[in-house]
């Protein structure tokens, strides 16, 4: 114990001496422990120490009560619960001058480094450490070397303290003062503040010129980050100086102007500007007063202020607006027949609408509200037809699409009060074009989504309301607008998913799909010469026969558009232009139809016809989709089974499984009406009705008596020529309602060879609508009943 090695008369010392002594004489060899973790205490220098409440704090009492020193070791790195064989084995003797004890518990310990010791010999560890240590004397070499390398250490000292508030004046008096070169050593390296491990490095070397030789590295690394500092210090200020100059001086210059009457100073010339706007911008009388308010405001907001630049941009928007710009309507009908013949090929009954709509102006320039709807497949021309209408009419067009739009703030704006805040998307293209009667193109309408923060389509219809947008009210802007004058152009693929109020506001116009002969005038006389020039090819450069383009319609782009005939043209060209760069040939390749797989790869589309198999119960059908018409097949089988069932496949809609039992319902009473022999077929018999392209989804009621004739067709074992197609809905008694679409579904049937069509006999006004070109290629025949259909497919 460390009492009873006291008692051996080792250590009879008293509290009051001093600690500066020779080692055995005055300093005691057996000291309880305190480890350290920061950073060692150097002899000769004082420095307080915390201690948490517990054993530490008892050793340090018993130490006062006994010998009034202490043992300081350095912990090693990472050691957060200290053990003997965490210490280092190199220390300091401390003597404690103070303690007090702390309201939290712990114990602030004044301490005085005393002399480097090496421990001989850890006594025990409980309840706190005590050590048997060996004091180190300093090896102090008195030559030139170690001259000049006090003499170093003094001068960057000296220099440090010039830019380092650390190197103060205190300590250079301080190490004038020290007794020996060790002690002046250890001074220093404790002002710089070495990391741990450095730090413990420097305590075991007892060696008083390799110490110096240490310091001296620590000092030169100190006086470069000393100077890197200053460096940056100086360039900060530098350019706060210079800002701070320039801010002065700008101000100064401000009131000499205003002084002298020069110049006004940018606030007021700011306002001046947006007042003059305000002036010219013809605002309507609720948007003045909004203005003056805002301007009045603004005048007293200090220009560094961030709510000035708001209420500037606010105002900005107000007076930028075409409260009254309006350009000048060209309602010449010859010119706008010709600027639309221009651009589009066919497509009459749409640009006849326009027409219409011009003639209605000159008569009446005051005639509004024209909202209209381009319904059609994709690539028939509805956007571009918009920007040709624009042309047409000489006003300035803008477009913007709806599609995956999910906050109706994109069209009525954001409120003021959020930080960012601007107008919808309407009154952004209004400030755009200028004028307050443009063309306003809204792509993809049927495609806008609704979300927690709102429903678009829901804030399109004050925008598309003839009786509610001559006031149009943006959230940001809060001032009525008149929309009245514009003519907004909508398009959409589907009808389906527009809300049926917004719908209500619309004008529908159809965009039917393209024929062969449409598509190959198009390639003809619009998409080649286009083309050619985007690709900086002359015509002497590329020719395609129209043998080549109706097989590229037929084989490759058979969409009811032409997009996809643009792509197959384009590639072409792209080979024709590669060939040209790399050799130089002005000879245009060659393309015909027995290398046109070269150069386009296989085949995209075959003959539906080929893929009909010859059988009884597989029978031609005719669908409308949004990408416009097509032909869809109808195959029924049978198979032996005690008891008759009924399964469709094929991915069928809700609407087209009700149609198919009805078809299966009324197949069975037909049968036993008209084929006594064939009565029991449905009752002895397992049938399923399958519709091929299961991947894809299907409905409506348009097959109803396509499915009909299948399983009858089955039942009977008779075939259904493969020239014929269908389209009709079955009602459960036997009669042919009418269907849509017929238009895209004759055009479909046209193109996939069918030679006739069964179409209902309500059905035959819509004909009308149809060029005479596609009806002279197939035979209409009605049906008024599933009994005619049978009596025309089954003989």
């Amino acid at each position: 114990m460390f009492d009873e090695e006291k008692k051996e008369g080792t250590n009879k010392i008293g509290r009051g001496e001093k600690v500066l002594a020779q080692a055995g004489s005055i300093l005691p060899t057996t000291l309880p422990v305190i480890h350290l973790n920061n950073a060692p205490v150097f002899p000769g220098l004082v420095a307080p120490i915390i201690l948490p409440p517990g054993t530490l704090v008892k050793a340090v009492e018993i130490a006062m009560s006994q010998t009034g020193h202490i043992a300081l070791i350095m912990t090693k790195a990472g050691s957060k619960n200290p053990s003997i064989k965490d210490l280092y084995s190199v220390g300091v003797t401390a003597k404690i001058l103070k303690k007090i004890n702390m309201s939290d518990g712990g114990t602030s310990v004044l301490l005085q480094g005393a002399k480097r010791f090496k421990v001989e010999q850890f006594i025990k560890d409980t309840p706190f450490i005590v050590a048997k240590v060996e004091y180190m004397e300093d090896v102090i070499t008195k030559d030139i070397e170690m001259d000049a390398l006090s003499r170093s250490v003094r001068s960057i000292v000296k220099s440090l303290s010039q830019t380092n508030p650390v190197f103060s004046d205190e300590l250079r008096l301080a190490m004038i003062n020290v007794p020996t070169l060790g002690m002046m050593a250890d001074l220093i390296t404790f002002t710089i503040g070495l990391e741990p491990e450095a730090a413990q490095k420097y305590l075991e070397v007892v060696d008083v010129k390799e110490r110096f030789r240490m310091l001296l590295t620590y000092l030169k690394k100190e006086q470069e980050v000393s100077e890197l500092q200053s460096k940056i210090t100086k360039e900060v200020n530098d350019k706060i100086s210079a800002m701070q100059r320039d801010y002065f001086l700008k101000e100064q210059l401000k009131v000499i102007k205003k002084e002298l009457g020069y110049e006004q100073d940018e606030k007021s010339l700011d306002i001046s500007k947006l007042k003059e706007k305000f002036k010219e911008s013809g605002i309507s009388e609720e948007g003045a007063k909004v203005v003056n308010e805002e301007l009045e405001k603004l005048a007293m907001i200090p220009e560094a202020s961030p709510e000035y630049s708001v209420t500037r941009n606010y105002i900005d928007w107000l007076v930028t607006l075409p409260w009254k710009n309006m350009s000048k309507d060209s309602l010449d009908i010859k010119k706008a027949r010709s600027v639309m013949d221009k651009y589009h090929y066919g497509l009459d009954k749409v640009k006849e609408r326009i027409l219409e709509y011009l003639a209605v102006r000159r008569l009446n320039e005051k005639y509004e509200g024209n909202i209209l709807l381009f319904l059609g497949p994709p690539g028939v021309g509805k956007t571009s037809l918009g920007l040709a209408i624009a042309e047409a009419m000489d006003r300035k067009f803008y477009r913007f699409s709806l599609g995956g739009m999910r906050d109706e703030a994109e069209i009525k704006g954001h409120r003021r009060t959020y930080i960012g805040s601007m107008p919808g998307k309407i009154m952004q293209g209004m400030k755009r074009v200028g004028t307050k009667n443009p063309v306003v193109m809204l792509d993809e309408v049927d495609k806008l989504g609704i979300s927690f923060q709102g429903d678009p389509a829901a804030a399109l219809l004050e925008v598309l309301d003839p009786e509610q947008n001559f006031n149009f009210v943006d959230h940001y802007l809060d001032v009525g607008f008149d929309l009245s004058q514009v003519l907004f152009i909508c398009t959409a693929n589907a009808i389906d998913t527009i809300p049926p109020a917004l719908y209500d506001r619309m004008e529908l116009i159809e965009f039917p799909g393209y024929i062969m002969e449409e598509k190959i005038t198009i390639a003809e006389k619009y998409l080649i010469p286009k083309l050619l020039k985007k690709h900086g090819l002359k015509k002497s450069d590329f020719t395609l026969s129209r043998e080549v383009v109706k097989l590229i319609i037929d084989k490759y782009a058979r969409d009811p558009g032409i997009r996809l005939l643009e792509k197959s043209v384009s590639s072409l060209m792209r080979k024709t232009a590669m060939s040209v760069a790399e050799g130089g040939k002005k000879k245009a390749l060659d393309f015909n139809a027995k290398n046109i797989e070269k150069y386009l790869g296989a085949h995209k589309f075959s003959d539906e016809s080929k893929r009909r198999i010859d059988v009884p119960g597989v029978v031609t059908g005719l669908a409308w989709t949004a990408y416009g018409g097509d032909v869809l097949f109808v195959e029924a089988s049978s198979i032996e089974a005690q008891k008759g069932d009924f399964k469709y496949t094929g991915q069928l809609g809700g609407v087209m499984k009700e149609s198919a039992m009805i078809a299966y319902t009324y197949a069975k009473k037909w049968v036993s009406i008209h084929r006594k022999g064939s009565a029991k077929f449905f009752d002895e018999n397992e049938v399923h009705l399958h519709i091929p392209g299961g991947a894809v989804p299907k409905d409506g009621p348009s097959a109803g008596i396509t499915m009909c004739l299948s399983l009858i067709s089955v039942a009977l074992n008779k075939k259904v020529a493969p020239d014929l197609a269908m389209t009709g809905e079955l009602s459960i008694v036997g009669k042919v309602l009418p269907v849509g679409g017929i238009k895209e579904k004759v055009i479909a049937a046209v193109r996939n060879n069918v030679k006739r069509i069964i179409l209902p006999e309500e059905n035959k006004k819509d004909l009308r609508d149809i060029p005479e070109k596609i009806k002279s290629k197939v035979k209409f025949l009605f049906v008024k009943d599933m009994n005619d259909v049978v009596k025309l497919c089954l003989k």
